[in-house]
C-alpha cells in the first residue's frame, strides 16, 4: 500500500446507496489524501434518492453520482477493498486488504431509515482513515 496516497474501493451490490455514501464520506473526510472509488456487482440505474437526501443533510452532494460496474481491474488496483453485502461477487487478489462492513441496505427505505446507515458509514470511514494513518480534513 502506498501510505502517502492509499486507494480505497467500496463495493455493494447496486452501487446505489451504501458504497456511494462511503465513497462520498471518504472523499469529504480525507480531503484528497486517499484515492476513493465505488462499484457494484450488479449496478443499479441510479443512486438511491434517500441516500442523496441523507447525504445532502450533512452537506455532501452525491446527486451527480452514477452506479458503476465492479471489474477485477478496479479491485486489483485498490489497496483496500471494503465490501458491503456483495457476498462472493467481489474478486479476491493476494496483497489487497479486505474489510466487510455489515450494514443495512438502504434500498427501498425512506430518508429516516437511511440516516442511521449514513452515520454508521461515517463512523466506519473515520476508523478506516485512522487505520490508514490519514488525517481527516
Amino acid at each position: 500500500m502506498t501510505a502517502a496516497h492509499p486507494s480505497v474501493l467500496f463495493v455493494c451490490v447496486h452501487n446505489a446507496g451504501r458504497s456511494q455514501m462511503a465513497q462520498a464520506w471518504l472523499a469529504h473526510l480525507a480531503g484528497g489524501a486517499v484515492e476513493v472509488r465505488s462499484a457494484g456487482s450488479a449496478p443499479g440505474d441510479a443512486v438511491n434518492p434517500a441516500a442523496v437526501d441523507a447525504m445532502a443533510e450533512v452537506g455532501i452532494d452525491i446527486s451527480a453520482a452514477q452506479p458503476k460496474v465492479l471489474t477485477p481491474e478496479t479491485v486489483r488496483s485498490s489497496d483496500v477493498v471494503v465490501t458491503m453485502g456483495c457476498g462472493d461477487a467481489c474478486p479476491v487478489f493476494p496483497g489487497t486488504r479486505y474489510e466487510d462492513w455489515p450494514l443495512d441496505d438502504p434500498a427501498g427505505q425512506g430518508v429516516e431509515a437511511v440516516r442511521p446507515i449514513r452515520d454508521a458509514i461515517r463512523d466506519r470511514v473515520v476508523a478506516l482513515l485512522d487505520s490508514l494513518g490519514v488525517d481527516r480534513a
